[in-house]
């Protein structure tokens, strides 16, 4: 896999730390379902200050008292580099690009209908987006995603017999339709490239 620690957060290796993500994930979904970003935002940083600014003046308060000379609370994260490198920036930038680029040369393909069947096969996706726009909003449809990408790794991992058996099941069929769609409707054979 190319991110092993994204792997471990979602098969939950590590369950305080998959639980403490999965669960501010979805806190903070919840919280733009109710609020607007901007509001979210505001509130999450002013949190986080409050927790800082407490953490600083309770320090700050214990060194006097112990006349410690301890200096900043902070002091070693203030003195980290937190900055791009610019490989850094090139690397992911690079990666964007390209994948940007296939998208558009994917979506030219879909849209000049190079390919009949893959063309229609797109149609009926957004035909059936259409539907699915209808009952979800874009943040539910996150929220779902989010419970989705943390649940069915471990579902598969402990059922993986049973949902590969009804899962080839179905690709069997939905083969055999398209191959009898393909057969009865003139001109969406595939050619084959020699």
């Amino acid at each position: 896999m190319q991110f092993p620690k994204v792997v471990e957060l979602l098969y939950w290796r590590d369950v305080k730390t998959s639980g403490v993500v999965f669960g501010a994930g979805l806190s903070l979904l919840l919280s733009l379902t109710l609020c607007s970003i901007v509001s979210v935002s505001s509130y999450i940083t002013l949190a986080l200050l409050s927790v800082t600014i407490c953490f600083r003046i309770y320090k700050g308060i214990l060194q006097a008292i112990q006349k410690s000379d301890e200096g900043h609370p902070f002091k070693l994260y203030l003195n980290q580099d937190v900055g791009l490198s610019k490989e850094t920036v090139h690397k992911y930038s690079d990666c964007a690009l390209a994948r940007f680029n296939t998208t558009v040369i994917e979506l030219r393909r879909l849209f000049l209908v190079e390919d009949l069947v893959d063309s229609l096969k797109f149609a009926v996706l957004m035909w059936i987006l259409t539907y699915v726009g209808a009952l979800f909003n874009g943040l539910t449809l996150l929220i779902l995603g989010l419970v989705g990408m943390f649940s069915f790794p471990i579902i598969y991992e402990k059922y993986k017999v049973q949902i590969d058996h009804y899962v080839g099941m179905a690709n069997k069929q939905v083969k055999d339709i398209i191959a009898t769609v393909q057969a009865k409707v003139p001109g969406l054979k595939r050619v084959k490239a020699d």
